[in-house]
């Protein structure tokens, strides 16, 4: 092979959450939904340990849900919307998709 491939980037999905709160496993189980969805789309998901009632997620440094903005935690339906919008805009999550908007 003559021909030299640059791999093509991943997305990254950071978890940040607060452990003096104890949300790791909500943390967890986000990652793991994340993971099951958008195996093949997905370059990492990070679970990175904050403080202060810290629960944020990141796709690539754009943040997608933040506990205190978005006023609580993610159905797992409403960030695998957020994460498709972001990093496969096309691609159809079946059930789970939202519904188009009736004129």
């Amino acid at each position: 092979m003559t021909e030299r491939q640059t791999p093509v980037s991943k997305p990254r999905i950071e978890i940040r959450y607060c452990t003096l709160c104890r949300w790791m496993l909500r943390a967890a189980w986000l990652a793991q939904e994340l993971l099951s969805t958008f195996d093949s789309d997905l370059g990492e998901v990070a679970l990175v340990p904050a403080s202060k009632g810290e629960f944020k997620i990141l796709v690539n440094g754009i943040q997608v849900w933040d506990r205190v903005v978005d006023e609580g935690f993610p159905e797992a339906k409403e960030i695998k919307q957020r994460v498709r919008d972001l990093i496969a805009p096309e691609r159809d999550l079946g059930h789970a998709d939202r519904k188009p908007a009736t004129e």
